[in-house]
């Protein structure tokens, strides 16, 4: 079995109980340490809602696993590193009053001769409890994070660390078949050059017999992945550096493989940002993704940012909190903190509802989710709140949201605040979207900017809005609208009924 282990997709659940243990108050912050084989962090997650804020993000590259497969035992500097990592991130976590934290160790604890002591010496020097986990539960922890990220999430979950690969099977919300093998950089740095090909295919064999081949998407969780993804937009001039849902087609990853090996590792860096002790393991990284594609014949791979600390936060939502829809939870907590009216995006998509009749869901729901937003960028100075307001949905850490669905966000926002998009400096992002996804952006922000404008508590006790497709738009007015019906109203209204190719009417 060339080191592959497996299980049936058992559910074991450590951490659920001690979830539920705590406080309601804690809940509002809940803090996790990952201690991997090469990185250790600590992500404090502000809220228990479907699409958690990151409060506090702080990661150390300490190289635990580095020469594990040769000696047995885990790196000398690792473990000072990792040590006094451990020692601050137990300090912040008090001064934060997030207590206990969650911390689980991973492959290179799990399996080093001297892990047992190294988590003794943690907890003594600490007073952190390093929960070490075995490589089935790891896969399936991993799982739950990019459930987190991608409810409907239907593939092959793929998550590599240091000394591990981790593979676990989604479908229908729920996490199935999980395997793990020694496919991590750490342990390829120990296989001769002429041996690595065949090495990696005979896992990938044993893997892709236990695990099966139709799995159209590969879900890829771990720094190594983000690493070569975020080469691939380099590769591509991709207009956008946000990793979370980036996506790539075997032809895509095979080109940026012959990419990476043609240039200096150096320059790669200098121009991407990725640490040196990452980018370090990006060739072996690089050979493991080109042969799992051609193993496992995918349609698309997805990066994920969400992988085991996400997973363990997922591990203690209420099934009717799984099954919300992450980017409306975002927009409704980020309305209910920015907006000027909170409860006003809602009543604003039902005011415009009739423009839109027989919308398909997935162009329903960010409707509904730019009107939440559409005045949370208020603060901001006039000349700049459309630009600020793409920024800001472009670049947010938001759940459940593609690429394009993130500039058609953006675009409608933009539109909420400015009538024309000409010479915008975020011009390049527009080319994520084909130019019948641009109109219909259009014209979502500008019947917001008309809406918004035209009534400051409910826009549908002012007047009514009615359209024939391809002839006109008509507002009824009540006797409370013809009040508020003004001139800068009646030329946002105009201008929607031009972006929609349609005569606006006022009764």
């Amino acid at each position: 079995m060339n080191g592959v282990r497996t299980t049936s997709g058992r559910k074991v659940d450590p951490f659920g109980p001690k979830f539920r243990k705590l406080p309601k108050r804690a809940l509002r912050r809940v803090g996790v340490v990952d201690v991997g084989s090469n990185s250790i962090r600590l992500v404090v997650f502000d809220g228990a809602a479907r699409s958690p804020a990151y409060f506090y993000n702080e990661k150390i590259m300490a190289g635990l696993g580095q020469d594990m497969a040769r000696t047995g035992r885990l790196n000398p500097e690792g473990i000072k590193r990792g040590l006094s990592a451990l020692r601050r991130f137990a300090a912040l976590a008090r001064s934060m009053d997030i207590e206990p934290l969650t911390c689980v160790a991973t492959a290179a604890v799990r399996e080093a001769e001297d892990g047992p002591a190294f988590q003794a010496q943690v907890e003594r020097e600490t007073g952190l409890k390093l929960h070490v986990i075995d490589g089935a539960e790891e896969a399936r922890l991993s799982a739950q994070g990019v459930l987190l990220g991608w409810p409907e999430a239907h593939g092959l979950v793929c998550d590599i660390g240091g000394n591990s690969m981790e593979l676990a099977e989604l479908g229908g919300g729920k996490v199935g078949l999980r395997a793990t093998s020694p496919l991590g950089p750490f342990r390829l740095q120990q296989v001769s050059e002429d041996a690595l090909k065949g090495h990696i295919d005979a896992i990938l064999s044993d893997l892709l017999a236990e695990m099966g081949g139709d799995h159209k998407r590969l879900y890829l969780v771990g720094g190594s992945w983000r690493a070569i993804a975020r080469l691939d937009m380099e590769r591509r001039n991709y207009p956008m550096t946000v990793l979370h849902e980036y996506r790539m087609t075997p032809d895509d990853v095979a080109e940026t493989v012959r990419w990476i090996a043609r240039h200096d590792l150096s320059a790669l860096r200098a121009r991407t940002g990725i640490s040196s002790s990452r980018m370090e393991l990006v060739p072996l990284a690089s050979q493991v993704l080109s042969r799992l594609v051609q193993v496992f014949a995918p349609e698309e791979l997805n990066v994920s940012s969400y992988g085991i600390r996400e997973g363990l936060l997922y591990e203690h939502m209420s099934r009717d909190l799984r099954r919300r829809d992450p980017l409306l939870e975002a927009a409704r907590f980020t309305e209910k903190q920015m907006a000027r009216l909170p409860g006003f995006g809602k009543k604003l998509y039902h005011f415009l509802l009739p423009l839109f009749p027989d919308m398909p869901p997935e162009r329903d729901r960010l409707m509904r989710a730019a009107c939440l937003l559409h005045d949370t960028a208020w603060r901001a100075h006039p000349d700049y709140r459309a630009e600020a307001c793409f920024d800001n949905v472009t670049r947010a850490n938001m759940a459940a949201l593609s690429h394009p669905e993130r500039v058609f966000l953006g675009v409608a926002l933009l539109h909420r605040y400015k009538n024309s998009r000409a010479k915008s400096p975020m011009a390049p992002l527009f080319d994520l979207l084909d130019k019948n996804h641009l109109r219909e952006a259009e014209i979502l922000g500008k019947a917001m900017r008309f809406g918004a404008m035209f009534a400051i508590d409910d826009p549908s006790d002012a007047g009514k809005l009615v359209h024939v497709p391809g002839k006109r738009i008509e507002l009824k007015l009540t006797a409370t609208g013809r009040d508020l019906m003004g001139e800068v109203a009646r030329s946002r209204f105009r201008s929607l009924g031009e972006a929609m190719g349609a005569e606006a009417v006022i009764s």
